[in-house]
């Protein structure tokens, strides 16, 4: 039963109840439950995400910002409101600038987001430099924890490796982390952005295509 139907309940019985003894234990009865159920709603987190791409505009007066996305998503994004519970890991968050405090347009990003739909809430963004960058997408044929390399199978059939690090972010069921706490199965279907350096990409973001 929903918290409300159950408080409604408690006063209708407390009203039916004769003698002060009783009334006061009912009353003290009904606040005990009514207490313990609202604090699992007023609780939740939002769950944070990540989606790569290019800023193109910010609208501070409104408080949104637009963006270019890899992935062909929705790009307007509001800006998260003060105050909100956040499930954000630390180690990506604090790689990050606030949302209401980044200024850079045609900046590749990765912006970090809760919320689906075509409008969608950005909490904050990361800027990724100048690049040159590798996008791609593909299965999943092995995630080497040891060796700190994910290789992927591309549309063509062709194998493309990434080497991973600690800054590596990927979002997954529960958010995004980073620090090597993640895992892909094989055959999952997954998009990176990657930096190109000395011969070698280093993975930047990688993201779960469902």
């Amino acid at each position: 039963m929903a918290p409300d139907g159950v408080c409604r309940t408690m006063r209708n019985t407390e009203q039916k109840e004769h003698g002060p003894i009783m009334k006061q234990l009912s009353i003290a009865f009904l606040f005990a439950i009514c207490t313990s159920l609202l604090p699992s709603a007023t609780n939740a987190q939002e769950m944070v995400h990540a989606v790569s791409g290019t800023v193109t505009t910010i609208h501070p007066k409104i408080q949104m910002t637009d963006i270019d996305t890899d992935d062909g998503s929705a790009g307007i994004f509001q800006w998260t409101k003060p105050g909100v519970a956040l499930n954000f890991d630390k180690n990506v968050s604090a790689n990050t600038i606030a949302v209401d405090k980044f200024t850079a347009l045609q900046a590749p990003v990765i912006a970090y987001y809760y919320g689906v739909g075509q409008v969608r809430t950005i909490v904050a963004v990361h800027e990724l430099g100048t690049g040159p960058f590798v996008k791609s997408s593909g299965r999943v044929v092995k995630l080497d924890k040891h060796e700190h390399v994910l290789t992927i199978k591309n549309a063509t059939g062709g194998e493309e490796t990434f080497q991973i690090d600690a800054k590596t972010v990927a979002d997954t069921e529960t958010g995004v982390v980073t620090n090597f706490k993640f895992d892909y199965s094989k055959g999952v279907q997954v998009r990176v952005i990657a930096a190109q350096a000395n011969g070698s990409s280093t993975a930047l973001l990688i993201v779960p295509v469902i």
